[in-house]
């Protein structure tokens, strides 16, 4: 398949995956989360580039690895799960500058989906489609959860499992999104369709569909401009979502 066409279809399930998700991290204000965790993956994409190996498979072992330590350390100490976060990327971003090659750099802070083969964008689909689906059948739950644990738990539902299944899922698109727009922006890409979403639409079915089309159309229209410019394909991807989402607070207003 030419290398476009798999670009394309990788970003397509990715931005549309991380947005869905999205809309479950935006209500429970943890949309820039995503950010310090996705630094979790520097020291595997380090190694991974250091061995020539994709960064997928360097990325998901420290990823949750570090998830794991923040839920456990949830648990047993009274430390927020910011600060935790903090803790645990920080130690993060320190051991992937003793490996990571500063010629390589580039690709594991802003991505590059273009170099995408085919086995890694079945791998990415797969993925996708996983997040989606687990994503719609936690949903009412999480959201019951963010809203009040105490009603959560009135409720007999298992307020530790549920914010280990969420976490789990922010893990992968984590890793997802640094092959597509690198360890700096995988924030953005959950949280700026979401958030364009929220701006417009008036329900929640609307919510969680809007930001899907958003997250898609980002994907595509960054990966054409890619091509056309010759720039990096991660940074053109948030900036048409941040475009996009100022379209929609000129239009909400």
């Amino acid at each position: 398949m030419d290398q476009i066409y798999l670009s394309l279809i990788t970003g397509i399930f990715i931005g549309g995956a991380a947005a869905f998700l999205g809309t479950l991290m935006l209500p429970k204000k943890m949309t820039l989360s995503a950010d310090p965790l996705s630094h979790l993956a520097l020291p595997g994409v380090a190694l991974a580039l250091l061995y020539n190996k994709s960064i997928w498979l360097g990325a998901f072992p420290f990823v949750f690895v570090g998830i794991f330590l923040i839920w456990f350390f949830e648990r047993k100490t009274t430390l927020s799960f910011e600060a935790l976060t903090a803790v645990i990327f920080s130690t993060s971003v320190a051991l992937a500058f003793l490996f990571l090659p500063i010629e390589q750099a580039e690709e594991a802070l802003i991505g590059d989906i273009l170099k995408i083969n085919f086995n890694e964008m079945i791998f990415a689909v797969i993925l996708s489609l996983i997040i989606i689906f687990i994503t719609e059948k936690i949903y009412k739950k999480t959201t019951l959860i963010n809203i009040s644990e105490e009603l959560a738990i009135s409720q007999k539902i298992n307020v530790s499992k549920y914010n280990l299944i969420y976490l789990i899922l922010v893990g992968i698109i984590v890793v997802l999104g640094v092959k597509m727009v690198g360890g700096l922006l995988t924030a953005a890409l959950v949280a700026i369709p979401a958030a364009t979403s929220k701006n417009i639409s008036k329900n929640l079915i609307q919510f969680k569909i809007i930001s899907i089309v958003f997250g898609v159309l980002s994907s595509i229209l960054g990966i054409y401009l890619s091509k056309i410019l010759s720039l990096p394909a991660g940074p053109l991807i948030i900036i048409v979502s941040a475009l996009i989402f100022l379209i929609s607070v000129f239009k909400n207003k």
